[in-house]
C-alpha cells in the first residue's frame, strides 16, 4: 500500500459544512435586510440563490469570471428585483454575509475525529478555492486550525482548482512529493479531476453515491469515517 506523507484536504463541504452554515447565514441576511419585501419566503429566495451561486463558482473555477464578478453578481442577481443594483450596496450585503459565515462552526460529521486520527501520521494541509478573508477565520473559529500545517489558497497560487497550477504550487510550497501526496475532497470537478490531471492520487468524499465521470478515482468514500480504513 502506498504510504502517503502529505494530505491536501479541501475545506468547504469536506470538513466545514458549507451548505448548512451558508444557508443559516443567508436566512439571517434575508431577515436582517427584509428580503421578504420581494420574495415570498426564505426558501423561495434560497432556491434561486443557491444554483445561481454554484454556477458562478463553476465559472470562477474555469477562469471565466474573476473574484469580484463572483462576489458582486451572486447578490446583485437576487437584489435586482428589489431595485438594488449599485455595486457598493451589493458589496455591503456580500460583506455582511461573509462575516456571518466566519462565525459558523458546523462541521461535516466526523471531521474532528478524522483529523485526530490523521494528525500523528501525516502532514495535513488545506487546499481551497475560498477567499482569504474568510477561510482563515472559518478554520480558526471552527476548531480546525490546530490540525493543519498550512492553508494553500487559490488566491496565493493565482489559479483555482481544478487547474494543475494550483496543485503544483501546493506541492512546491509544502515541500511534498507528487507520489507521496493524496488529495481529499468532495468536489468531483475541483478536487478529484484536478488532482487526477495533476497526477496526484485522489480520495473522493461522495456521500450521495454519484457516478464517477471519465475515470475511477483512487479511492471513494461515503463518509469521513470510512477514510480511517484507507489511511
Amino acid at each position: 500500500m502506498i504510504r502517503y506523507k502529505s494530505l491536501f484536504i479541501d475545506l468547504d463541504d469536506t470538513l466545514w459544512d458549507t451548505y448548512h452554515n451558508n444557508k443559516e447565514c443567508l436566512e439571517e441576511l434575508y431577515a436582517a435586510h427584509h428580503f421578504d419585501r420581494y420574495y415570498a419566503s426564505f426558501e423561495a429566495f434560497f432556491d434561486i440563490y443557491w444554483p445561481h451561486n454554484n454556477l458562478l463558482w463553476e465559472q470562477y473555477r474555469n477562469n471565466e469570471i474573476d473574484r469580484m464578478t463572483l462576489i458582486v453578481e451572486r447578490f446583485r442577481y437576487m437584489l435586482r428585483p428589489m431595485g438594488i443594483e449599485d455595486k457598493d450596496a451589493v458589496l455591503a450585503i456580500n460583506n455582511d454575509f461573509l462575516q456571518r459565515t466566519t462565525r459558523k462552526t458546523r462541521l461535516v460529521p466526523g471531521a474532528i475525529e478524522l483529523l485526530e486520527y490523521l494528525r500523528p501520521s501525516y502532514r495535513l494541509y488545506i487546499l481551497s478555492n475560498g477567499f482569504r478573508e474568510v477561510q482563515f477565520k472559518k478554520l480558526s473559529n471552527s476548531g480546525l486550525a490546530p490540525y493543519f500545517e498550512k492553508m494553500i489558497l487559490s488566491e496565493d497560487a493565482c489559479i483555482q482548482k481544478p487547474h494543475k497550477g494550483i496543485f503544483d504550487f501546493a506541492l512546491k510550497n509544502t515541500n511534498s512529493r507528487r507520489s507521496e501526496t493524496l488529495m481529499i475532497g468532495d468536489s468531483w470537478e475541483a478536487d478529484i479531476v484536478g488532482a487526477h490531471n495533476s497526477r496526484i492520487d485522489q480520495l473522493w468524499l461522495n456521500p450521495e453515491g454519484l457516478p464517477a465521470k471519465g475515470f475511477t478515482p483512487t479511492y471513494t468514500v461515503r463518509s469521513l469515517e470510512e477514510i480511517k480504513s484507507i489511511l
